[in-house]
């Protein structure tokens, strides 16, 4: 056995058993366009007889200053996360844009309602952040700020000098809002996420609204209140239920809270298509009808609310849009690109079956 095999094969190694240089091998790998198909597949072939499993990408991120990965700083954990659809729908159409044979997708999970440990940022070999739906002040973003990567933020929170993909969330709840009250209903609550991440789960307040750190949670209840405000409902008469996450089975809880006021809310107003499934659940154990006797609204527009009995009327955002725009704006700004205006993704009510008039 030569001492090349007995020794980690080298794109040296390689290039002497093929007969071509180092750059060529190199080439192969790295810039595969520059070569023939047919002197590719030797090498490759030869470099897989040998042993050699591809550059080290240790040693690529050192000569060329790249890590050649994009970090993904997640506000919750990976189940947590990966039980809501429409960061799952999100999350695939950016890796599809930034994953390639030069870079990859770098998952950094949070924990509890906080983000990252500022200590997995630092350690991270990244070269460019997107933090989607931190809190304002989530450690994880100041660690961002001393290695002075370059950061993406989608949906919040809102840091000058980073660029930014929204929702027109205010928009969103606007028009979810206005719809529920066209059809006569009086008696609306809120079915929202927590405006602070301490874990909280329950009513709402003035006080820890008056409090947040999530502009989302914010701008969604400030939607809310303009819709029904124009047909003279005021705020006070208003509950909110905080949700501390995206899941259904919190949803089916803060509605069954909601549907014991009394008067019980002939309509709900829930921030994700996850919370309203979980208040259509609620209103199922309470043998509360919809929408006979309870109308419900959701936000997002993922598969399942035009799965469901009966369809769900929702807020429509693309979500496949927002992953790429906001992977798109990752790549242009590892290239230098200079953040400009945040992009915004447009809105729209899809009407369905959850939502009907006023019952007498």
């Amino acid at each position: 056995m030569s001492q090349d095999r007995v020794r980690r094969p080298t794109l040296d190694t390689i290039a002497r058993q093929v007969g071509v240089s180092r750059a060529t091998v190199s080439n192969a790998y790295n810039r595969p366009d520059q070569l023939s198909a047919t002197l590719r597949e030797r090498i490759i072939a030869t470099a897989k007889e040998l042993g050699y499993a591809g550059p080290d990408p240790v040693a690529r991120s050192l000569a060329t200053q790249r890590a050649g990965s994009v970090a993904f700083m997640l506000c919750d954990g990976l189940s947590s996360a990966f039980s809501d659809p429409a960061l799952c729908i999100m999350l695939d159409a950016l890796a599809s844009t930034v994953d390639s044979g030069d870079r990859a997708l770098l998952l950094l999970p949070g924990i509890g309602d906080g983000g990252p440990r500022a200590e997995s940022v630092i350690r991270a070999q990244t070269d460019v952040v997107v933090a989607y739906s931190l809190p304002d002040d989530a450690p994880a973003l100041r660690a961002v700020r001393e290695r002075n990567l370059p950061l993406v933020v989608v949906d919040q929170p809102v840091l000058p000098g980073s660029a930014r993909v929204q929702v027109d969330d205010f928009e969103g709840a606007f028009l979810a809002a206005r719809h529920v009250a066209a059809l006569g209903h009086r008696r609306v609550a809120i079915l929202g996420f927590a405006v602070s991440a301490d874990g909280y789960r329950g009513p709402g307040s003035p006080q820890r609204t008056g409090s947040a750190h999530f502009r989302v949670t914010l701008d969604r209840i400030a939607g809310y209140l303009k819709g029904l405000a124009e047909q003279g409902i005021v705020a006070d008469e208003v509950p909110l239920w905080e949700a501390p996450g995206s899941v259904r089975e919190l949803g089916r809880e803060g509605a069954r809270w909601l549907f014991g006021l009394r008067p019980r809310p002939t309509a709900v107003l829930c921030m994700s298509d996850e919370l309203a499934l979980g208040a259509m659940r609620a209103a199922d154990d309470l043998r509360l009808s919809v929408p006979g006797e309870v109308s419900i609204v959701g936000f997002d527009d993922t598969p399942a609310a035009s799965w469901c009995d009966p369809p769900l009327t929702t807020v429509r955002q693309d979500l496949v849009e927002k992953g790429r725009q906001a992977g798109e704006l990752a790549l242009r700004v590892l290239d230098g690109a200079r953040p400009g205006r945040p992009i915004t993704i447009g809105v729209e009510l899809q009407v369905r079956g959850s939502t009907g008039p006023v019952p007498n």
